[in-house]
């Protein structure tokens, strides 16, 4: 498969299911970091998955997998947002959503939105 060449694309080459969940998803983090930012976020894909920009090299990244969709890279989060997110941590700076459980969107929009307004140090993922 070749690499698409941007986030619709990219949705588009999943199952129905998965792509109404990763559209959702998109939709949680453009709005957040639109309403952080005042501006419309640029989007784009790195390293092979979808990427909503931060400004500058940061992104917050989410990507359609067989079992799951993750979100990358989710650096630790102040409480009680932390404590909100842990049952969804694969890895230090990972959080993994299973298709075969509801998605949390309003959360996903809540973690989009307190590292887009710089309550995190996100880390640099270039």
């Amino acid at each position: 498969m070749s690499t698409p060449a941007g986030v619709d694309e990219y949705i588009a080459g999943f199952p129905p299911d998965v792509a109404a969940r990763l559209t959702r998803i998109r939709s949680e983090i453009v709005t957040a970091v639109a309403a952080a930012s005042g501006t419309v976020p640029e989007e784009k894909m790195r390293y092979g998955i979808a990427a909503v920009m931060l400004g500058g090299r940061h992104a917050l990244h989410f990507a359609g997998w067989k079992k799951h969709i993750g979100l990358y890279p989710v650096p630790t989060l102040p409480e009680p947002l932390e404590s909100e997110i842990a049952p969804y941590r694969a890895e230090k700076d990972s959080v993994v959503f299973p298709h075969s459980q509801d998605v949390p969107y309003e959360l996903i929009g809540r973690v989009a939105r307190a590292i887009a307004d710089g309550r995190v140090r996100q880390p640099t993922n270039d």
